[in-house]
Parts: C-alpha cells; structure tokens; sequence
C-alpha cells in the first residue's frame, strides 16, 4: 500500500534520526523543499491542562463520528484514555477501548478495596458512609430499609458525632428508634465491621478469607444469605477470577502485615481489565501502542506526547543493572524506547494526524515527547523551507479545537439572553402572612435584624444546614463543650463553696469536672489539653463573678416563652444562667467563648439578653416568676476574658419592648420582604444560607427582588 504522504515520510526520518546523525539535517534538511506538504495535516494541540486536552480530542473524534471517518486516539496514558471516553459520553459516543476498563474502578473493585482498607485504617465517619451507600452493600430486598437507615444515622453522626464509627454509639441509636428492624441493622453492621482493629501479620490466605466474608455479608444485607450482587455480571465474574488467581498464590506469599495485604491486593485488582460487552462505535477507537500496530484509521490522534508518558520511561530493575543485563545477553531498556519511536513514526504517517500534549499537568509543567521536541526543532530550523510557518499552522489547527473545547460549557448568546439563566438579584422573599413564623428563639431576633433571609429559610422553608460529617474541634463545639462544664459546676455545687475560704476547692471542683466532659466530649487530645489550658487560665474570673455576696442562688438553663397577644407572637428563650440576688433581683448571665457584644451592638442588634431581661420582668420564666432584672452580663471566657454588663432601667426596657413590637409588626407585613444580608457585622461573615441566596452573583449594593 503506498504511504498517504512520502513528503512527510520523508520530513519524519530525517527528524527521528538517532542523536550521533542529527548533524544530517543541516544536509538532507534543505533538500525538503516545501514543508507545507508533510504538515497541511498535522495538527499540534498544545493544551494547558489535561482536562483542555482530553476535551479538544473528544471534540476531534465526534467531528470524525459526524463525518463518518475513523477515527483512533493512540495514547500510553490509561488515565487520558479514561478522560476522553468520559467526555465522549455527552454526546453519548462510546468509544472502543482495547484495554477495557480497569478492573479496580469498577463497583466490585471499588467495593473490594474499601474493604482491604479497613484491615490498616481506624474507619473513619466517611469512610463508613461511603461503604454503606455503595451499590453493592445491601443488594437484597432490604436495600431499602438499609439506605433509610442509614440517612437517619448520617444525620444523627453529623449532629451528635462521634468522630470516628463506633459500634457501640451504632447500636445505642438504633435502640431509641421505633423501628424494631433498626437494632438488627446495627448489629448486623456492628458484627461485619468491628473485628479489623490491631490485625497482626498474618497468611495471605487469611487476609483473603476475612475479606470475602465481610464482602460477602455486607453485599448479601441484614438477614440475607450468600454473597448478594456481589460476583454478578462482567465485572464481578473478573474480580472473582482475580481473587482465584490471588488464592491459589497464597501459600507462597508468606505472612503479611494488613497494610501490605492492603497494597498486594490493590495490586492486583489494578491488573484486570472489563472488556465493555455492549455495542461501541465501530468507527471510533482507543488503542494502545501495541494494538495500534496492526490497525489503521483516517484519523490517527496522537495523545499524551509529553517525555516520560510517550516513551514510557523503563521500570528500574531491582535485580539486575543496565551492564549486568548486557552481559548476560538479555534486552536493554533502550529498546522498549526504539520500539516507542517506531510506533510513533508508523502513526504519524496517517491521513489525518493529531499531536496532542499538556503543557503542565496536576503537579507541574510538562516537557514535550523528544519525538514531538525533535519534529518541532526540525520545522523551527528550517524557515527559508517553510518549516517555521508549516509549524504555526499546525499550532493554530490545534488552537481551534482547545478554543471549541473552552467555549463547551460557556452559555451561547441565546442562554445569555433567557431570563432564566440572568445573574440572580439579592432576594427579599415575601411569603404570605400565614406562613411567616409565629415563634422565633431570642437568638433569632439579631438574625432577624442582620440577615432576614436566614430567618427565612430556616424558619419558613425549614431548611437547616448540616454540620460537617468529621467533628472537628471547632468553636461551635469548644461553646457547647463550655456550657456543659459550667452549667454541671453551678448545677452541683454545694452550699459552701461560695464562701471565700473556700475558693481553691471550687477553682479544682471545676477544673476536674472540665477533665471529665473534655475527656467525653472532645475525642483529640491535642483540643484537650489547649482548651483545658484556656479555660484553666480564666478559672478565676469565672469564680471571681461565681463568689458575689449578694448572690443568693442560681439557675441554669431554664426556659421561658413570652406571649405577644396583640401581634400573635410567641418569644421563646432559654437563659445559660440566671442569679437570684439578696435584694430579691435578677441578673442574667450568658457566657462566651469569644469576645462579648459591645453595648452599641447590644442596643441595636445583639438583643438576647436584653429581651431575656424583658420576658423575665413579665414572668415568662415559671421558674421564678415575675421579677425585676437589676442587669445583664455577657462573659467572655475567650484569649482575653472581659464582661459587659448593662444595667437595666424601666425605661431601657420599655425600648426594648417598643423596639420588638415595631420589628414584629414589620414583618407581619405582606410587603415587608426578608432581605438578604440586611446589616451583617462585616462583609467578610458569612451566612449558612450565602449559597441559597446566590451571594456572589449579587453584591451589597444592589437592590433587592421579590421571590
């Protein structure tokens, strides 16, 4: 068969030439007339990334697919391959992979290796979420019942932790649920998942047979038999026959430690491939090297041409070095790299013919293939034959399919103009009068003032934010974990302790009890010991404001609800602590574990004690009746301890009371709407509902719209 184009078998010889000739091409060079005609094409894809590349060459086949051509992408890089059959599938082209895909990305390899991991690894939260939402765990009639479960769980872990699974916390839940079902869930979950902690080495053989029962047991579900979907279809029925292989090696593999039973077995579940069983495009392809030497195509995409991916670099050889190899007569590395430069050449003597490369990948820029490197200096160095425009060329051929493959995903000028897909406005949603709240906590009011939308959306649309799946020592949990302390020392504190003398049995009575709820409810040593070290270092302001004479008793976490007949409303509110004073006054008390509010920002937005206050002068605490509130403190226990105390006057209290009314009424409304990010203490906070809102698409200044 005569060659599409001699003029450029002729161009790429002299270029692949071994380096001790190169110096040919000041000679042979010149006697390539016009490299307009080995390169008219060629095409040079120089992309900035691998997600620009394997988009630009998913974009060059469907243009082959459209035409009807064949066409083949010839790449070493599985990865690419992977990339490119990905982006293909927009357009719902299945290309035909002669290496299939890998058998350790499919679901019973996937699944296989969670569980291998688990022998090496303390499990973590998400780890056990991910193993029990994967589509192979609970394949029986009761996959259902598992998954409900299992959301139920999720949001108990988020809310309550604990940080890490463990099946005892597992089991606690289920035995509060109604569901009789659920406690046969935890303990069916416990039994698989509690034997993988401090696995000493072992036989492969007994790795093996621990893996596949706990596979087994959780693929067949609660109270099912067998092994479920587990070895089901082509993918199954491979990793069944890789673990056959693995077993029947097993005697002479020794003992090994799970964390290298972990990476044998990953290993060799890499190994397998699944070959797709369903109908591919007969017309587009993806090939290796070696099956790309005994087929051919209209199009041939040369992908991955950067040094080190084409040609591979040789594995080192732990055994035997490069002279030792030659004097026992075996092979040299140097001719896996030949054998790479003829298939190289045999592939760019295509009709059609792509270069595709990244300039850098995930970790850092790139070096060209040295058979791209070398073409590109050959056509460089040769301008007065055309060489350095012939190469141009190709490079703005390339550039057309990176700047298809940028405009993909940007939206046409049609979707630009549909009112639908407009950047949104800054939303102030104004539901209907029956569905506003008519209950909101004291410590709504101050979002109600600074950001109307969060009361919207958690107290209309009743949508809550989830806390993260792993615990981390955070300042929601340091304020929780601080409260508890405090609250439990007032709650058991004798009599005695408030006199004088006495000061250093409290000051211990409070640091033990902070070592036992540190020790329950902070699972990282390290926030263990900084925030002990903190709260022990504010100790005695704490007992300082604890030892007052004029106190007389205390209470801690009482509630109390505030009816507004006239506006229909209820005030709710549940107070840290409240003292009773000698003089038969109140002083109300609310601790943080950061800087207090200033009195500025209490009197116009920070208003929680301050219609504590108001609620408790008109008995909404059934604990202690009507009383007068002589002031209000906030304690701040943070790096730097300080209190600011507001005393309370009759007529501040009848502002506050004013003040409530006026913002109620406001929002009972029709036309009052809840603004987003009304008066927030710096644009720099954030708010839990900022993506709900589509902060970012609007700013600070812009006026708001209706919902």
């Amino acid at each position: 068969t005569p060659p599409p184009c001699p003029a450029r078998n002729s161009f790429i010889s002299l270029a692949l030439r071994p380096a001790p000739v190169t110096d040919q091409w000041l000679t042979e060079g010149q006697k390539l007339t016009d490299l307009s005609t080995p390169t008219k094409d060629l095409t040079l894809i120089e992309a900035p990334n691998q997600r620009s590349e394997s988009l630009a060459i998913a974009l060059a086949l469907r243009d082959a697919a459209d035409r009807g051509e064949v066409a083949a992408l010839i790449t070493p890089d599985r990865l690419l391959g992977r990339q490119v059959t990905a982006a293909l599938d927009r357009w719902g082209i299945l290309p035909d992979d002669s290496a299939g895909r890998p058998l350790a990305q499919s679901a019973p390899g996937r699944f296989l290796r969670q569980i291998a991991r688990l022998f090496d690894r303390r499990l973590t939260n998400a780890a056990f979420l991910t193993l029990l939402k994967h589509p192979l765990t609970a394949t029986g009639a009761a996959r259902g019942v598992h998954l409900r479960f299992t959301h139920e769980y999720e949001l108990h872990m988020r809310r309550f932790g604990p940080a890490v699974f463990d099946p005892k916390a597992l089991i606690a839940w289920a035995s509060t649920q109604s569901d009789p079902t659920c406690s046969a869930w935890a303990l069916w979950l416990a039994d698989r998942l509690s034997h993988f902690e401090n696995i000493s080495p072992r036989p492969i053989a007994a790795h093996l047979t621990a893996l596949l029962e706990c596979a087994g047991g959780l693929a067949a579900g609660p109270g099912g038999t067998g092994t479920g979907g587990l070895w089901e279809k082509e993918a199954g029925q491979t990793a069944a026959e890789m673990i056959e292989a693995l077993t029947a090696a097993a005697p002479f593999g020794g003992t090994l430690s799970a964390y290298d039973f972990d990476a044998l077995f990953t290993s060799v579940l890499n190994q397998g491939q699944i070959r797709i069983s369903h109908q591919a495009d007969p017309n587009i392809m993806i090939w290796g090297t070696l099956e790309a030497r005994v087929q051919g195509a209209d199009l041939v995409i040369l992908g991955g041409l950067n040094d080190g991916v084409w040609p591979q670099m040789p594995l080192p050889d732990p055994w035997l070095n490069r002279q030792m190899r030659q004097k026992a007569g075996l092979l040299l590395p140097e001719r896996r790299i030949g054998l790479s430069a003829h298939d190289f050449q045999q592939a760019i003597c295509a009709p059609k013919v792509i270069l595709s490369r990244t300039l850098r990948n995930a970790e850092a820029p790139t070096v060209p293939s040295r058979w791209l490197n070398r073409l590109m200096n050959l056509l460089a160095g040769l301008p007065d034959n055309g060489g350095a425009q012939a190469l141009e060329n190709m490079r703005d051929r390339g550039a057309r399919w990176l700047s298809l493959a940028q405009s993909l995903d940007l939206p046409s000028a049609a979707h630009l103009s549909d009112p639908m897909l407009a950047p949104a406005k800054r939303p102030s949603p104004k539901p209907a009068i029956e569905s506003r709240p008519k209950t909101l906590p004291v410590t709504a009011i101050s979002k109600l003032i600074r950001d109307p939308y969060h009361v919207y959306a958690r107290y209309i649309l009743k949508l809550y934010p989830l806390n993260p799946l792993h615990m981390s020592a955070d300042a929601r949990l340091r304020g929780e974990v601080l409260h508890k302390i405090l609250e439990r020392f007032v709650k058991t504190r004798p009599s005695d302790e408030l006199l004088p003398q006495n000061a250093a049995t409290a000051k211990a009575r409070l640091l033990a009890l902070a070592q036992e709820q540190l020790q329950t409810l902070v699972p990282w040593p390290a926030a263990r010991a900084l925030w002990y070290a903190r709260l022990a270092r504010v100790a005695d302001v704490f007992l300082e404001n604890d030892r007052r004479p004029d106190i007389i008793g205390s209470q801690t976490e009482r509630k109390g609800a505030y009816d507004i007949a006239a506006l229909g409303f209820v005030l709710k509110a549940k107070s840290d602590r409240v003292d009773i004073l000698s003089n038969g006054c109140l002083q109300i008390i609310d601790y943080k574990t950061g800087a207090p509010p200033t009195q500025n920002e209490q009197a116009f937005f920070e208003k929680q004690l301050l219609l504590t206050a108001l609620m408790a002068e008109n008995g909404s605490f059934v604990d202690f009746g009507p009383k007068t509130v002589q002031s209000i403190s906030y304690i701040g226990l943070g790096t730097t301890p300080k209190t600011e105390t507001t005393e309370i006057t009759p007529h501040l209290l009848a502002e506050v009371k004013a003040g409530l009314i006026a913002l109620i009424s406001r929002y009972n409304d029709p036309n009052q709407g809840y603004t987003a990010r009304r008066a927030m203490f710096s644009t720099a906070h954030s708010s839990d509902y900022d993506h709900l809102s589509r902060f970012g698409e609007w700013d600070l200044s812009e006026k708001t719209s209706t919902l």
